[in-house]
């Protein structure tokens, strides 16, 4: 018998994966594969909250397998974790369905995610949808549905989990003990900023650097990167705390001694941005060389994610079909059907 504790999260299928993804999540979920019973899905249903328009959800299929790449590519092991479609999951949208009925429209609305999403979407009053609006709800219902004990999650989502343990917690006190209280696990970089200084980093606000990224790429794009604007030159003393290029060399700069060193030049005004960056471009491309070549890898095997997700969805169907027969008895929604079922028998309907 499998004794150990159950992990979930997943990403939507917008594309390619960048830097902040991976310290706000991947990073966590390679290391909990080892200990861990982990679940790891691809939400395209949440994708839908603020495009569901036919042609976003036609440019899934393709955005589907570069995720997959980017997990396969850092690390993630499909012979230790599961790995699956969300929408290919029936019993999602019962349990979602389910779990409207035990939250408020005013606990859910006084998230401020949900205003930033809706912000990021142009969408506001009357024209934001129900489907936004329940973002937390279907949520619930993905961390609940293999009765999940840990979340790792940025710092903007731990409200969220919030949600979900409010909706297992009240589940629990009606119908009995079904669901664990899942844990928030935040990340050591919980939210990375982007290289525009403005705001996480993001592939809607063009201020991030992809996994996928070649070296040039990478660095001109940290060549870019907003630093102290208080900093003409490079005798001026500069600040450091919220800068981006300092932030980088802490998540991927492993020489540390160098870090603090270029931290003291930077506040006396003895280094200058240029070499700052110069050296942050070659710690990140050391850092993605692997993650590069491992992506390359599983590129050229063809069939091989989406074969990856064909099993793990079908793994993890099992999975929610005994989650949601659990709960429907907890609630006594079978006993009705079995009566009606017996009675039909017994008339040999």
């Amino acid at each position: 018998m499998n004794t150990k504790k159950r992990v979930l999260t997943g990403d939507r299928p917008t594309g390619k994966l960048h830097l902040g993804h991976y310290v706000g999540s991947i990073k966590n979920r390679v290391e909990l594969q080892e200990q861990y019973e982990c679940y790891f899905f691809i939400a395209d249903l949440h994708t839908l909250t603020t495009k569901p328009e036919k042609e976003h959800i036609l440019s899934m299929r393709s955005h589907i397998t570069e995720v997959v790449l980017d997990w396969l590519a850092c690390g993630i092991d499909p012979q230790k974790s599961t790995i699956y479609l969300q929408s290919a999951i029936p019993e999602i949208y019962e349990m979602n369905l389910m779990f409207e009925m035990l939250v408020s429209i005013n606990r859910l609305s006084g998230l401020p995610s949900l205003k930033e999403m809706a912000k990021h979407a142009h969408l506001s009053g009357e024209s934001i949808p129900f489907g936004l609006i329940g973002y937390p709800v279907l949520q619930a219902a993905d961390i609940l549905m293999p009765q999940a004990h840990l979340v790792p999650v940025g710092k903007d989502n731990e409200a969220h989990i919030e949600i979900a343990r409010d909706i297992a917690r009240k589940f629990n006190q009606f119908y009995g003990d079904v669901f664990p209280l899942p844990e928030v696990l935040l990340s050591k970089v919980p939210t990375l900023m982007g290289t525009d200084g403005k705001g996480k980093m993001s592939k809607s606000a063009g201020n991030s650097i992809l996994l996928s990224d070649d070296v040039k790429t990478v660095a001109k794009k940290v060549k870019s990167t907003f630093t102290d604007p208080n900093r003409i030159h490079a005798n001026v003393p500069g600040t450091i705390e919220g800068n981006p290029i300092f932030i980088y060399h802490d998540a991927f700069n492993s020489d540390i001694s160098q870090v603090e060193e270029f931290k003291k030049r930077y506040r006396e005004g003895k280094i200058s941005d240029v070499e700052v960056k110069e050296v942050l471009a070659e710690k990140i491309n050391a850092f993605l060389d692997p993650i590069r070549q491992r992506r390359a890898y599983y590129e050229n095997k063809k069939g091989f994610v989406e074969s990856i997700i064909y099993e793990g969805t079908l793994k993890m169907r099992e999975r929610a079909q005994a989650t949601a027969k659990e709960m429907r008895a907890a609630m006594g929604l079978m006993g009705g059907w079995n009566k009606i079922s017996r009675i039909a028998r017994e008339r040999g309907t």
